[in-house]
């Protein structure tokens, strides 16, 4: 098989009726298979797949091994030089697979890229989980091209270019197998969240290319899996995002991050606290603490990556801190920032 597009599914039979017919309308090339991957679901979504889409190859997992071990143990019962993760709450358009398929044939040095990331209740904007491909600033603070933050630009065309990202969005993540498993997959100890980043992270350190390719469009609903008024979410973007740091920057540069940091996630507690976010607040000296503990079990992964790291600063970091030009100076769209990045 050339592309296997697969889907994680976790109680999920909702979306899975809503979207899963345009991703079975819009896949007809004879080359590529749709994949269902159930994370032990505890809903009708088995009973559903099996009565509706008896086609479909279904591979069911003993328990919810979240968003990375779920993928990491799904892939590896697959064989196809392409895989498309893809989230089960996303509506797919006519050739979106044959756009990015066309540029991942023609360009080796690329591994792995997304589409264009369009929200689907508000069709002319871009969405918050990856929108037109991620970017990371100084502190580690991840964006995308048409969202900063919550601020997500009206699409106008506006990037409509082949570009190089620094990551490529989960929510239809289209990557080459063989990259996919030569470093390492997702880390399972991030469960859910930030387990791209740390993935694109990993490729382009080792010289590898990440594009958005924005001819393809997919509209995703979002918070599918775990909505943001969720506190588990919140505890899991601050544990993750400081063990994706800790795994990818050296010492030094660490220690000249370590300290903002410190600050400025007491300083978003506090703003939690003083919206009555109290379950938030919480999270984040817990995600703190958790990503103490678990360091040194992350030591030797971070060994790895510095060693095969053949690229010391790799493209798409802005140069400066996100959150000042944000907050500070007003700089909402991408295009404000775009000449920042290196």
């Amino acid at each position: 098989m050339k592309i296997s597009i697969v889907i994680l599914n976790y109680n999920g039979k909702r979306h899975m009726e809503r979207f899963l017919p345009s991703v079975v309308q819009h896949t007809t090339t004879a080359d590529t298979e749709i994949v269902i991957a159930d994370n032990c679901s505890t809903d009708d979504s088995i009973l559903f797949l099996k009565s509706t889409y008896p086609q479909l190859r279904l591979i069911q997992l003993d328990k919810n091994y979240g968003f990375a071990g779920g993928y990491n143990k799904a892939l590896a019962q697959i064989e196809a030089e392409y895989f498309i993760l893809l989230n089960s709450d996303v509506e797919v358009t006519p050739d979106w697979v044959e756009h990015l398929e066309k540029v991942m044939d023609e360009r080796p040095e690329v591994a792995a890229c997304q589409p264009k990331i369009r929200a689907l209740n508000d069709r002319a904007r871009f969405e918050h989980a990856g929108a037109c491909g991620g970017f990371i600033d100084r502190l580690g603070y991840p964006f995308c091209r048409g969202r900063l933050f919550s601020s997500l630009e009206e699409d106008k065309g506006q990037y409509d270019t082949v570009r190089e990202v620094f990551w490529a969005t989960g929510a239809c993540l289209f990557i080459r197998s063989k990259e996919f498993f030569d470093a390492g997959g997702f880390d399972d100890t991030f469960f859910a969240h930030m387990e791209e980043i740390d993935l694109c992270w990993r490729l382009k350190s080792r010289g590898r290319s990440i594009l958005c390719i924005p001819q393809s469009t997919v509209y995703h609903l979002g918070g599918g899996s775990m909505s943001a008024k969720n506190s588990r979410k919140t505890y899991l973007n601050f544990r993750n995002n400081w063990s994706m740091l800790y795994k990818n920057l050296t010492d030094e540069e660490l220690q000249k991050i370590a300290f903002p940091r410190f600050v400025l996630d007491y300083v978003a507690a506090m703003q939690m606290l003083l919206t009555g976010q109290f379950k938030h607040a919480l999270q984040v000296p817990k995600a703190r603490k958790d990503y103490k503990a678990i360091r040194k079990d992350l030591a030797a992964k971070r060994e790895t990556n510095l060693r095969l790291a053949t690229v010391a600063k790799p493209s798409g970091m802005l140069t400066k801190s996100l959150l000042r030009m944000y907050y500070l100076q007003g700089k909402k769209c991408f295009s404000q920032l775009e000449n920042l990045i290196r």
